[in-house]
């Protein structure tokens, strides 16, 4: 199944990236809570779905504006997100925000991250 490939992409490849720009990524902790929720059982598959592949965009080297692109980079990442994220934000649920936060102060403090 497709989700499942992308899901194991997106277990590897989302800290890395978000530890290498997250001082440039806005929104953040809606970002790390969409990927708790997409990795929570819990959660619907209809809506782990829509959440792995707008994580799955945001982990992609080749995009429609490169992340590069001071200012803009990652407009179009968090336009998909953000989408996805309005489309599922019920099944977003208090713990996975909760586990944001603690996961993106561990990154702020240098401490190493694990899928």
């Amino acid at each position: 199944m497709a989700v499942t490939a992308d899901e194991f992409a997106v277990k590897q490849k989302f800290f890395p990236k978000l530890a290498r720009v997250l001082a440039r990524v806005p929104l953040a902790d809606e970002l790390v809570a969409a990927y708790y929720a997409a990795l929570d059982r819990a959660t619907p598959l209809k809506a782990r779905g829509i959440l792995i592949g707008a994580l799955a965009y945001f982990i992609l080297p080749v995009d429609a504006l490169p992340d590069v692109v001071l200012g803009l980079g990652f407009t179009d990442d968090m336009a998909v997100l953000l989408a996805a994220y309005n489309i599922v934000r019920n099944h977003v649920t208090e713990e996975h925000r909760r586990r944001a936060r603690e996961t993106i102060a561990r990154i702020r403090a240098g401490a190493p991250i694990s899928a």
